[in-house]
């Protein structure tokens, strides 16, 4: 066979288990549909959170300080900043589970934390402004990664590996047997030992025979120009912040290069999409409901003209963890998708973890959070597909 390893998918962990497995020596190919770094999925919109006090659940916390170690590792093998640290704060009343989860993952593995209460929120950032009986979880090692540059880093550092990845080649089928898989794309048939799936927003296409019960949810991200208080909207005066008002989540970014403040809802239920089906014009409303909703009322100094918007997509699994485990039919096809809207910045975690579950079956990182098998229901329902052939 030309290549050890296919890996389907070209976006954050699909870069990133190219980059892992080709320094592994591995002969890799990787394949994507479109063009590095696009805006079609889930990688894109300029700027993403890293945080470490993991509200999700604790078992998050290894990973991404070990992401962090990668990320830093990728920063000086590609000469590019790829990782602002800001800080972060979760702001919540103390009861909410934005609160609660952070607390108990900061306390859990001794992150540094501190507790403000709405008074202190309002001294210390003043872009802020939460209700009374709001407070606080601020971290210090909280920042802000630029997925683009980000991709195209791990993209880089694969193909001095020696990966042959190729773009713009859509994938047809692919299938798995005992000695190997087959991938046909729109250019040719290929073959290798493995096959990494690393779809992203087509997930749920690309795996229905697993019966996973995946669904992907349009998101709208505006960026709006400060109407007061710039200065302190700047990266050394702001944190990133996560907000829970009610049961809604908002998250935003301090003012960075392009001038405006990104601020958006964290939508986790809604109509579902599909990739190539989702509406990617916004209605001047959904910005409006935004401003309505939430930064009127909690961030008034961000509610000037609207500078941009876009969309991008969640691929949400039901329990709202990732999805990263060997196929339960092919011990030689590893998949990682689901990253329910709060994957990036775990992507070169996740090469790695993929690299290890392809290569040795098995992998030192804790991802029992994240096996098939919890989904055991429609996991017993999957059939039909045997030779594991399907479409992209």
């Amino acid at each position: 066979m030309l290549y050890d390893a296919i890996v389907l998918g070209l976006g954050a962990m699909g870069s990133a288990a190219a980059w892992q497995l080709a320094r592994r020596g591995r002969r890799v190919l990787g394949l994507d549909r479109y063009p590095p770094a696009h805006d079609r999925g889930s990688s894109h919109g300029r700027s993403r959170i890293i945080r470490e006090a993991y509200f999700e659940h604790p078992a998050y916390v290894p990973l991404v300080q070990r992401a962090y170690a990668l990320w830093a590792e990728l920063e000086r093998a590609c000469g590019r900043l790829l990782l602002l640290t800001t800080g972060g704060i979760m702001l919540g009343r103390p009861e909410s589970e934005l609160v609660r989860g952070a607390l108990a993952s900061a306390r859990t593995h001794g992150l540094a934390h501190e507790l403000l209460d709405a008074g202190e929120v309002r001294r210390r950032f003043p872009v802020f402004q939460p209700d009374d009986d709001m407070v606080g979880v601020l971290e210090p090692r909280a920042g802000v990664l630029f997925p683009e540059e980000a991709i195209l880093a791990a993209l880089q550092a694969a193909a001095r590996a020696g990966a042959e990845l190729h773009h713009e080649e859509p994938v047809l089928t692919w299938a798995a047997g005992p000695t190997g898989v087959a991938v046909r794309t729109a250019r040719g048939d290929y073959e290798a030992g493995l096959l990494v799936l690393a779809p992203g927003p087509w997930a749920p296409h690309l795996l229905a025979e697993l019966g996973l019960e995946l669904t992907v949810q349009r998101q709208v991200v505006p960026w709006f120009r400060p109407v007061a208080l710039e200065e302190a909207f700047a990266p050394e005066r702001c944190p990133i912040y996560i907000w829970m008002v009610g049961e809604r989540l908002y998250y935003g970014f301090p003012r960075l290069g392009d001038g405006g403040v990104k601020i958006a809802e964290h939508v986790t239920a809604g109509a579902p999409t599909t990739a190539e089906t989702v509406r990617r014009e916004v209605d001047p409303r959904e910005v409006e409901a935004l401003r309505e909703a939430f930064v009127r009322r909690y961030m008034p100094a961000a509610d000037g003209p609207l500078l941009d918007v876009t969309t991008c997509l969640y691929t949400m699994a039901p329990d709202g963890h990732f999805l990263i485990d060997t196929h339960p039919e092919h011990p030689n096809v590893v998949v990682a998708c689901a990253c329910s809207g709060h994957g990036f910045k775990f992507a070169p975690v996740v090469g790695e973890i993929l690299a290890d579950l392809a290569l040795e079956g098995r992998t030192a990182h804790d991802v029992a959070l994240f096996r098939l098998d919890r989904f055991r229901a429609g996991l017993r329902a999957a059939g039909g597909a045997a030779d594991g052939e399907t479409r992209a």
